[in-house]
């Protein structure tokens, strides 16, 4: 037997697993690498530590399978998109520690363009003017880092996200990204499915410095034979994470949905071969597109912090030892005593885009304890993900009578109850919760044959668990009432 092999990228942690025809994870490794802060607003990554335990996560999946890297038929990437690398195309060295989706540095930047010119770039790119997507972070490494500068003018930089740091390290320097997370940068033609000239010349990019745009699900190139797979292995699919988790949740047709609870939170939904444009403050992105047939389009809603507020409690509060204490802890109190927490931290993204916004506490009292901290943490979550919702069934005139979900969090059955409470829905997480992984290595095997159709995919969901509302349609909208209250606190608060 063979399998595929999907290297999971994300914010906190680097993660392989090998799958089997089923959809069933054999094998698994995962580390977590450091977040770096050096001031406020700034979120960076060390890519060498990144790329040095994908090796790791690969070889541990390996041994954890017990399998060899002959075994492997192919292999998918997928990674936290917007996040930026800079490297030297001679040495392999990064010329700066990653700059992540998160970071706010390019606000003012972004803030001082025209209105036309804000109006040029929602209209090709379908993205919202926000420090999040990567077109900004190029700019601020090309304008304030000496060797980023050099490099470029001797002709010897590359810049990508992290799949294409990913996949030039794994092979033997091909510098490609796929159109989902390409859809990310600000930079691409959301009609085109190329990098645009005016939107180039918007951030003075040269295009020379950026990856080839291929589709999701296609031959990029193989492992080189003394990499972490000890083996040539083809290199087919690529996707960002959160295109990945679409897939991984067999989310094919139009007017299907899924909703991603990690460092932060995503739904998208798809739309079809249709670019639909958001009134609502969505974001319009590519969906997937697989080899050669028609790009899949999709709206989506993202939440900067869940996952990580979360780990918030964990590492700087210390009111929790580890993420899985927080449903004992939360759960020892029967609501939040009046307490909202808007975990701000780096502005609000959908349906907001506010990146004046800071995080609030609001409603305390000198009876409320740890465990309401705890509770409204898991509340934010899913009033974050219900303002989501909201917005895509006002895009969409279609309000979801089920939302499927996946993530980390999602192991959380209070977290999943809250979510069916806050938005009086039914919450559905399938068997297989590792979506994002899933995804990566689905589009990796239909490029090979390994599946044959979407349908096979298909066939490999399965429902898990299924979590009802319990609560009443007027607790649910004066809950709703008062974190928007609590939100309207945040704002105006960054000059």
């Amino acid at each position: 037997m063979t399998y595929i092999a999907s290297i999971d990228q994300g914010t906190s942690s680097t993660r392989c697993i090998i799958f089997d025809k089923a959809g069933v994870a054999i094998g698994r490794g995962q580390i977590e690498h450091s977040q770096v802060t050096p001031q406020s607003g700034w979120v960076e990554h060390d890519a060498v530590e990144i790329w040095k335990n994908s090796e790791q996560v690969v070889k541990k999946a390996l041994q954890d399978a017990a399998l060899i890297g002959k075994q492997i038929s192919a292999v998918g990437i997928t990674n936290q998109r917007e996040t930026i690398v800079a490297w030297h195309s001679d040495t392999g060295a990064p010329l700066h520690h990653a700059i992540v989706w998160q970071d706010t540095r390019t606000a003012g930047f972004l803030n001082g363009l025209r209105d036309e010119v804000k109006e040029e770039l929602i209209n090709r790119t379908g993205l919202a003017i926000a420090p999040y997507f990567s077109a900004s972070k190029i700019h601020w490494l090309l304008n304030n880092v000496d060797a980023v500068k050099q490099a470029c003018a001797a002709g010897k930089l590359l810049v990508g996200t992290i799949d294409s740091w990913l996949l030039w390290n794994m092979t033997n320097g091909v510098h490609a990204t796929d159109v989902t997370n390409a859809s990310r940068t600000m930079l691409m033609n959301l009609q085109t499915l190329d990098w645009d000239e005016k939107l180039l010349e918007i951030f003075e990019i040269p295009r020379e410095i950026l990856p080839k745009i291929k589709s999701s699900s296609e031959r990029y190139g193989v492992t080189k034979s003394d990499g972490p797979f000890g083996a040539e292995i083809p290199i087919t699919g690529i996707l960002g994470d959160q295109h990945a988790a679409m897939v991984g949740q067999a989310c094919f047709e139009k007017g299907s949905s899924k909703t991603t609870y990690g460092t932060g939170n995503f739904a998208l939904l798809n739309t079809g071969t249709e670019i639909v444009r958001s009134k609502h403050g969505l974001l319009t992105t590519v969906c997937f597109k697989f080899g050669d047939q028609p790009a899949i389009y999709a709206l989506e809603g993202s939440v900067a912090v869940t996952g990580s507020a979360i780990q918030w409690l964990r590492d700087e509060l210390q009111i929790i030892a580890s993420a899985s204490e927080i449903d004992s802890l939360a759960g020892s109190v029967s609501d939040t005593s009046g307490v909202y927490f808007v975990p701000a931290f780096s502005g609000l993204f959908a349906p907001h885009w506010r990146s004046d916004a800071r995080g609030v506490i609001v409603g305390l009292t000198r009876s409320v304890r740890k465990a309401h901290l705890a509770r409204a943490t898991l509340e934010a979550i899913c009033y974050q993900t219900m303002e989501i919702m909201d917005a895509m069934a006002a895009d969409s005139a279609v309000a979801p009578k089920q939302m499927r979900v996946d993530g980390g969090i999602t192991a959380s059955e209070l977290c999943m109850q809250l979510q069916a409470d806050v938005m009086g829905i039914e919450i559905v997480r399938p068997m297989i919760t590792e979506t994002t992984a899933l995804g990566a290595a689905y589009a990796a095997g239909l490029a090979i044959g390994f599946w044959e159709s979407i349908d096979e995919v298909k066939a490999n969901w399965r429902e898990s668990k299924r979590w009802i509302p319990s609560n009443t349609a007027e607790e649910r909208a004066s809950g709703a009432a008062r974190w928007k209250g609590a939100v309207a606190r945040t704002l105006n608060w960054v000059e």
